[in-house]
Parts: structure tokens; sequence; C-alpha cells
């Protein structure tokens, strides 16, 4: 049985989680989370970004709501962007998320 401080202390994050399950709407769109989608590693597309922070031909680091992503590769070149997505071209190595 959980105490009603207990009830308190859960992340806001758990409590919208619960809210998108209930609701049965898609947890992207609830919680504000990145979507990402590789193809290879040639071909990285990402919805709900709120920034570009750093842009280098080997670097990308975006600001998300939920913290930051890092793509590494080599010869990365954003095709486009927007106010909700982007893609990015090169050769992709790796994909990192710092909260």
């Amino acid at each position: 049985m959980r105490t009603k401080n207990q009830e308190h202390s859960d992340p806001p994050h758990a409590f919208r989680s619960k809210i998108a399950e209930a609701s049965e709407l898609p947890k992207d769109v609830v919680l504000g989370q990145p979507v990402l989608t590789v193809l290879g590693c040639m071909e990285l597309n990402i919805e709900n970004y709120r920034g570009i922070i750093e842009y280098t031909d080997c670097l990308i680091r975006l600001q998300t709501k939920a913290g930051q992503i890092r793509v590494k590769g080599k010869a990365l070149h954003i095709e486009y962007y927007t106010n909700d997505d982007m893609k990015v071209t090169g050769q992709i190595e790796s994909i990192e998320y710092k909260h």
C-alpha cells in the first residue's frame, strides 16, 4: 500500500505515461518524446526535437524534451529540418542519449 507522500513522489513522466496508456494515445504525442527512425547506417529521421545545439560533419547535437541526442559519424549532413522533424544523412557511427 502506498502512502500519500509516495503517490506524489512519482516523476511527472510516469504519470503522463500512465495517461498515454489509458487513453491509447501514442506516447510520443503525450510525452513529447523524440522518435528516431534509422535506415541502415546512412540515414536518420528525428521527430520531436527542440533545437540544434551543435552541427559539424562528425557530430550533431540536438536538444529534446527528454535531454540531448548526440549523433556521431562521418560526412554528416542535415538534409532538411522543420520545427517538428529533420533528416540526417552520412555515415552514422553512434547515437547517444544524455538526460
